[in-house]
């Protein structure tokens, strides 16, 4: 049985089992109830943690809810596990967008960022979520309960994404990740590479992309995620991508391969300088709160305009 037959015949039963648990989700694959408005960033003035439906509440998300099914799990760290999810056909997404997670007998819902390109789901109907470890019930799911086979559900949101279309002019992407907010970073930087191989292949006719740094920080290098995949991407464009990692609480020898690469000690002004054109510079940035605060700050310094930062926030 072809692949896209096999993946449709499981999310066909998906959403029958779907349907009968989690009535939290309601009707799998039809249109939700309910109007969705457009902010450009997130209200973080409020002190109670809030669930993910609450703190995304003004955030645009897609109507539709799909049926969905674990197909393969990998642990990317000690803390981190990947899930990868065979979706439904008409599923779509943006690099740098998240989903509402819905997981049967389970109450809360989950929101995770895509860590896979749009090419993966195009070219094998797949999308991927890397989750740390913590005791939110979601979270709490994936690694104590998930097993491959596993039925959820998931809806995509979130304005944070790189989408560019063949016309537009280039721009050079400077991607400032904190943690597990490497996830939607990973998934722009992977994008990207998709691109810039259709180029390749149409001899340059199809899009106009410039280049793209990664700089990404975590406590040490167990917990830089994806981190030869970003290599191999810097080493496939040598021309086209950079990166460096920062770490901040390293108490072992870095290895080899990765030495060249590391950092030691959080992320300055003086690297991010030069990674800054006031009049070509896009960046993106995830991580905890406090450190796109103060990275933001710092790029407005060296003069890149506020409308040419972009962020995403996790609590």
């Amino acid at each position: 049985m072809p692949v896209a037959m096999r993946i449709s015949c499981l999310l066909s039963a998906t959403a029958r089992s779907f349907s009968l648990s989690c009535p939290a989700a309601g009707l799998l694959c039809c249109r939700l109830l309910g109007p969705s408005s457009v902010v450009s960033r997130r209200n973080m003035s409020s002190k109670r943690q809030m669930d993910h439906l609450e703190r995304t509440s003004n955030n645009y998300r897609q109507n539709t809810l799909y049926p969905a099914q674990v197909c393969g799990i990998i642990n990317e760290s000690e803390t981190v596990k990947r899930l990868r999810i065979a979706v439904h056909p008409n599923f779509t997404f943006k690099a740098g967008q998240w989903v509402d997670f819905f997981i049967p007998d389970v109450e809360k819902v989950g929101g995770f960022s895509m860590c896979s390109s749009p090419g993966l789901l195009q070219r094998e109907g797949i999308v991927e979520l890397a989750v740390k470890y913590a005791k939110h019930p979601p979270a709490h799911w994936v690694h104590t309960t998930c097993t491959v086979g596993s039925r959820v559900a998931m809806r995509v949101g979130g304005e944070f994404f790189f989408d560019p279309s063949p016309s537009e002019p280039s721009v050079d992407l400077l991607l400032v990740a904190g943690g597990v907010g490497i996830n939607p970073l990973y998934s722009i930087m992977l994008h990207t590479a998709d691109l810039l191989r259709l180029n390749r292949a149409s001899g340059g006719q199809d899009y106009n992309i410039g280049s793209a740094h990664l700089c990404y920080s975590a406590r040490n290098t167990q917990e830089l995620l994806f981190k030869s995949s970003i290599i191999e991407v810097c080493q496939e464009f040598p021309d086209k991508f950079s990166c460096d990692f920062h770490v901040t609480q390293q108490s072992t020898d870095v290895d080899l391969q990765l030495l060249p690469f590391v950092n030691h000690g959080r992320l300055t002004e003086e690297v991010l300088r030069k990674h800054v054109d006031p009049q070509k510079t896009l960046c993106y940035l995830c991580g905890p709160p406090p450190m796109i605060e103060s990275i933001s700050k710092t790029l407005m310094d060296l003069s890149l305009p506020k409308d040419r930062i972009l962020f995403e926030k996790w609590w």
